[in-house]
């Protein structure tokens, strides 16, 4: 069953999905997990193109409780959000693996950290293009168009590509004779 660039593999019935299916976004994201009346009811998972899902409890459409867990294992908590606040600005990955040696730093949460296009921001969950106010995935498939508010906060907030390089020119050499 196709709806749109959708994808749905799974039950269906009165021409609706019903039962235990798998429901692929044109985006990318997929749900999977229990459906009635063709909305998500009971437990299924919101997956992440990128990575991270949403497990929740649906009734009708609509989370009545979950958890987001990021592509790392990272548990988002709503009410101990005690992440990169002002107190601790370690990566997750420095608090499950600890530090690494002194003299290498570590950019982002992801280590190696991924090589952002000349004149681009990692966003987090891809790339932000500020010409064209364009965010695209890690494998440069569009994710989403930037509003003022988002543009504001990637160019604030977020890792830019490097504008010079730094490496050093060789220098010509002169003979002496």
């Amino acid at each position: 069953m196709e709806l749109v660039g959708d994808r749905y593999l799974g039950g269906v019935m009165r021409g609706r999905m019903e039962g235990y299916g798998y429901y692929t976004l044109p985006m990318g994201t997929e749900y999977r997990g229990s459906l009635w009346d063709g909305m998500f009811h009971g437990h299924g998972e919101l997956r992440r193109p990128t990575g991270g899902a949403y497990r929740a409890l649906w009734e009708r459409g609509l989370p009545t409780q979950g958890k987001y867990t990021f592509t790392d294992g990272l548990e988002f908590e709503l009410e101990k959000w005690l992440y990169c606040d002002g107190y601790d600005r370690r990566f997750y990955t420095e608090i499950s693996s600890g530090f690494k040696p002194p003299g290498i730093a570590q950019l982002t949460n992801l280590d190696p950290p991924k090589i952002i296009p000349k004149g681009c921001y990692d966003c987090g969950d891809g790339f932000y293009n500020p010409k064209t106010r364009i965010v695209v995935d890690y494998k440069r498939k569009f994710l989403r168009n930037a509003d003022d508010d988002e543009h504001e906060w990637i160019l604030r907030t977020c890792r830019k590509a490097w504008d010079l390089t730094a490496e050093e020119q060789p220098k010509s050499s002169h003979s002496l004779s």
